[in-house]
């Protein structure tokens, strides 16, 4: 298990990644992460066909200042493409205000193979993310 935050404000521009900036919980072998990136590498260190991992992600989401007043989403994504059934959408009614998301997915990853999973911007605009919180935990 493995567990990365980002306290701290951020803007994430359209298709970028949330950066996570703290390890609150070091990940084991399987599952590794380089402070400030934010790309999480889940490894398929196992005797089986596949190695299974749960990743949850909760944060909080907000236009920014001088942004445009409509929906606003993130996504998880898996070697850099977003799982559309893990789009957490949101329509501010107006600049500046926070909403909570989440969202969750079971990831295979073949043995001997390896992938990574990330926190995606989906919107069409830049977006500020605070107090972010990826989980991974490897499942079988």
């Amino acid at each position: 298990m493995a567990e990365y935050t980002a306290v701290a404000l951020q803007t994430v521009a359209a298709g970028a990644d949330v950066a996570f900036t703290e390890t609150a919980v070091n990940g084991s072998g399987c599952i590794n992460h380089r402070e400030g990136s934010g790309i999480v590498k889940l490894r398929g260190i196992t005797n089986q066909c596949r190695a299974r991992f749960l990743v949850s992600y909760s944060g909080n989401i907000q236009i920014p200042t001088g942004g445009t007043v409509e929906e606003i989403s993130l996504a998880l994504a898996v070697d850099g493409e977003p799982l559309q059934s893990t789009r957490m959408i949101v329509t501010p009614a107006a600049v500046e205000n926070f909403f909570n998301v989440s969202a969750q997915a079971y990831i295979d990853v073949p043995r001997g193979c390896c992938s990574t999973v990330a926190v995606q911007n989906t919107s069409t605009q830049a977006i500020e993310v605070q107090n972010s919180n990826l989980i991974a935990v490897r499942e079988a």
